[in-house]
């Protein structure tokens, strides 16, 4: 087994109203030898915006804003601004994030060219409810039973005007355009998705109308083993490698001692993302110390972002659901070691 070093907390929650319940989930972007977090900030109530901090090299501390840096402003969000992921694409930044408004929670894109000013382009993922989705894609017969299984959560509570939109998270977009088009990852659960475009414009709903007719076409991966059996999500945005690109993701059990969420990792084709190539038949890591297995939310790692340092690649994740942690790890010993798995985890 790959070897992964904890290297502990590096923020935590301050007595500061906009993070008073916690931190988390932090998007993450590596400019030279400074690393900037975008972090997950959450008040009491559980309203969420993003906060902002810089990393001297991967760990210490430099800069912390004791005012976030971007705040619900639309309709979609007016709950909060939720668990950012970062990638630098052509001339700018690209930052994802999931868009909540009390009821429903999907993902939507802003982009910046220096870290101060946004610019918001909505939401990215299919403006449909679930039976929609459900309608228009079991229409052929190919997807798997248990991307339909979520009925209860969509219809828990028998009210009409409670109006549930399908949820479509953890948007994660490649660093550059692939055979000239932008592609990003998102989450429909169990499983994660693959959607390319030449242009945003093209994200109507006629487009997601026929992508969701051959939507077994665009599921990536869907849960495997034992680790990730309830489900899995696109986590760090895709590192290139001469291998594949290297996905860090999240996997969620279900066990006795509840949900417990794992950070995991995969390869895929670098001409054709939507095909995996290579997958770790175990966890990368797991919760471990009473950091990642006490919080908000008990038993999570929950990786967001990366930065390489030389051959070391620092994995950040949100630590149950409270704090901000890091993880480190060879990254030529976890593409060797993905790469031994190539031939019994390929699909096609």
């Amino acid at each position: 087994m790959i070897k992964v070093k904890k290297e502990g907390v590096i923020l935590e929650k301050r007595d500061l109203e906009f993070e008073r319940a916690g931190v988390l989930n932090p998007a993450i972007m590596k400019d030279g030898d400074s690393v900037h977090i975008f972090y997950r900030a959450v008040s009491i109530g559980n309203h969420s915006t993003i906060g902002y901090a810089r990393l001297d090299g991967p760990l210490h501390l430099a800069e912390r804003s004791d005012t976030p840096i971007f705040v619900p402003e639309t309709e979609y969000e007016t709950h909060g601004v939720e668990d950012a992921r970062m990638t630098k694409l052509e001339d700018q930044y690209y930052m994802t994030y999931t868009g909540y408004d009390g009821i429903n929670a999907r993902g939507a894109l802003a982009t910046t060219k220096d870290f101060k000013k946004f610019k918001r382009h909505g939401l990215i993922v299919p403006p449909v409810t679930y039976s929609k989705f459900v309608y228009w894609a079991e229409k052929n017969g190919m997807v798997n039973e248990n991307y339909y299984r979520n009925h209860k959560f969509y219809y828990q509570e028998a009210d009409p005007d409670k109006k549930m939109m399908l949820w479509d998270k953890n948007v994660v977009f490649f660093p550059r355009r692939i055979n000239g088009k932008l592609v990003f990852l998102h989450r429909i659960r169990p499983g994660i998705q693959i959607t390319s475009v030449e242009s945003l414009t093209e994200l109507t709903r006629e487009f997601w109308k026929l992508y969701f007719a051959d939507f077994h076409k665009f599921i990536v991966m869907d849960p495997l083993y034992q680790h990730e059996s309830d489900y899995i999500g696109s986590g760090c945005p895709p590192i290139e490698t001469p291998a594949g690109w290297l996905l860090i993701y999240h996997g969620v059990e279900s066990t006795e001692r509840g949900l417990i969420y794992s950070a995991c990792a995969a390869l895929l084709d670098l001409n054709d993302p939507s095909i995996e190539i290579a997958r770790l038949p175990y966890a990368l890591f797991t919760p471990q110390y009473v950091w990642e297995r006490r919080g908000e939310v008990n038993n999570v790692v929950f990786p967001t972002g990366t930065a390489l340092f030389g051959d070391t690649l620092f994995i950040y994740y949100g630590a149950a659901d409270e704090r901000i942690a890091c993880a480190s790890i060879r990254l030529s010993a976890l593409i060797q070691e993905l790469t031994s798995n190539i031939q019994t985890n390929a699909t096609q």
